[in-house]
This record gives structure tokens, sequence and C-alpha cells, in this order.
């Protein structure tokens, strides 16, 4: 099957230029809106099929959302008050002034569409939002949907995030995934020519995956022609399978060195066109296992900065 080109600006801002190692999402949207742009968690209540019971139960085997998403910790509001009170929080770290809606934990496409249609529509009243990005999974978008988040992304700036992982089935049946990479597949070439861009999120240090199996990943990345991408570390939180693996040894985290030299390997297979969203995933401290070192990004941000220089090399190096 062909694989179309990403949906992106006419004009792709010159990181190299910058003096970036890679396409980093800080520069870009800050080339495309102007100013300095920080995404707001919003929690719109949704459940996965592989919790609920429809495909599987139980979730997947790393996941407990209230570790990644701040509004799974507290009582939630509406989204107009959930975006409020990130803002509230967001301003006192960033100097910002304009916000993208994150429909950030579970599965934000998994509902009725006049609901999924109404939270969109609640987020873009608001008015500092600038943009949605939306966290779902490649099982979860069927045609109606591609064509609310179609009409979405002709109002405004629109990411759909969907939950790639790997390309390897073994590895997707192991996190209790309840989708395969076809999938996954499936729904990149379905989002094509929508308007929205098209992210996926990839997940190394998966047990079972060899260096080279991640690699494998990249170069689908690659073949894909994805707009971006979010790389993430696995990590362990408290009360999940995965922290229950960790404990009794069947399971084994990353080492920092061995992720920052995947996380290069790994860019230089990307193309350069190819915004990155994250090279890093953390859980805060009261519900994380490990390895304790994704906790200290400033100090991972330097190694892959030193990794970088030491080989003189960049992303899209080696991608063909």
């Amino acid at each position: 099957m062909s694989i179309n080109q990403p949906t992106l600006p006419a004009a792709i801002p010159d990181w190299r230029s910058a003096g970036l190692r890679y396409f980093a999402y800080n520069f870009y949207l800050r080339k495309r809106f102007g100013e300095r742009i920080q995404k707001v968690s919003v929690d719109a209540g949704f459940t996965c099929p592989n919790v609920d019971g429809s495909k599987a139960t139980g979730g997947c085997t790393f996941c407990d959302n209230r570790s990644f998403s701040p509004s799974r910790r507290v009582p939630r509001l509406n989204i107009g008050g959930q975006i409020d009170d990130g803002i509230r929080r967001l301003k006192t770290r960033y100097k910002v002034d304009r916000f993208l809606a994150y429909f950030q934990p579970a599965t934000n496409t998994y509902g009725p569409l006049e609901k999924l249609r109404t939270m969109f529509d609640q987020a873009l009243e608001h008015p500092k939002v600038v943009g949605i990005a939306v966290g779902t999974r490649p099982d979860c978008v069927p045609d109606d949907v591609l064509d609310l988040l179609s009409e979405v992304a002709g109002r405004t700036y629109l990411s759909v995030e969907y939950g790639l992982q790997t390309m390897h089935d073994r590895s997707l049946v192991w996190m209790n995934r309840a989708h395969d990479h076809a999938a996954s597949v499936n729904a990149i070439q379905r989002s094509r020519g929508r308007g929205f861009e098209i992210c996926a999120h990839v997940m190394l240090g998966l047990p079972g995956e060899s260096h080279a199996d991640m690699l494998a990943t990249a170069r689908e990345i690659a073949r894909l022609r994805l707009d971006s991408v979010k790389i993430h570390n696995l990590y362990a939180v408290r009360n999940t399978p995965l922290a229950d693996q960790v404990a009794c040894g069947e399971v084994r985290l990353m080492e920092r060195d061995d992720y920052v030299r995947t996380v290069v390997d790994f860019l230089e297979l990307i193309p350069p066109e190819c915004i990155v969203e994250r090279v890093s995933g953390d859980a805060p401290p009261d519900y994380l296992i490990g390895p304790a070192w994704c906790l200290d990004k400033p100090g991972l941000r330097m190694a892959l900065d030193a990794e970088f220089t030491r080989r003189d090399t960049h992303q899209g190096r080696r991608s063909s």
C-alpha cells in the first residue's frame, strides 16, 4: 500500500539552522503560532475498550491514568474548569498565554459522536485555547469519527495522537493492548488528507524487544511518514501489572545510558520533517516505581545532547 505524504505547513521550519539536533515540538509550535504554546490536560471521562470488556479487561499492563494525567488525581471539573485550572498551574512554571487543550487520559474518541463534538466545542470556546490534541487508539477511529475530526481541523489546529507503541505484535499482546499493528497502519492511512496532524506514541524498552526490534519500529515510523512522534521510555507505576513484574524481576527497566543511545539511534532514522513531540516519559514521584532516572528530565536532555554531539549527528541522518 502506498503511504501519502504528511499534512504539514508548506514551509517546514529549518530546525537545524536554529542549532537543534531534532525537530522539537516547542520549536515547531513557536514557529507556527509565533509564541510559546503549552498543552493543558483535559479529561473527558472516557474509558478504553481494553478496560471496559469490549475487547479486554484490565487495561494496558503499564497503565494507570492517574500517573500521567493531573485530572485523574483530583475530582474532575467541567471542560472549561479543567482548562482554567490547568492554565493556573502552567502559568506558575512557564511564561505562556495560549494553549492546546489536550484530551489526554484514556481513549478520547471512544464515545458517542455527539459527546465528542460537544467536548471539542467546549474546549474551543475557551479564549486561551488555540488548538486541540486528542489522544486515542488506532482501533477507535471509525470513519464518522474521522469525519468529525476533519471538521474540527477545518476550524482549528488539531493533532490526533495514536497509541502505536511498537510495530511488534508480540509486544502489543504482552501489554494487553488488544489491537495489532495492522490496526495502526489502517488508522493512519484513513487519517490522511483530513487536515489534522497524525502523531504516534512509541515506547522503548519493552520486554523481549532487542535494540534491532526498536530500530525496526523507527524504520516503520519513517515508512509511514507520520507528521509527529512521541517517544517514551517504559516506566512502572504503582498498582499496575508491570509494577508486579518489575518487583519480582520478570521485567527489567532500561538503564539511562542504553535509553540515550537508543533514542539517538531512533531519531537518526526518523525523517527530518517529522516533529518530535517528546523524547521521554515520566510519572509523579509518589506513583513511580522506576526507573528513577526518568524524573531527571534536565539531566536526560543533557545526556541526549552530549550523545548527539559526540556522534556529530542529528535527526534524519540515516533516514531513507
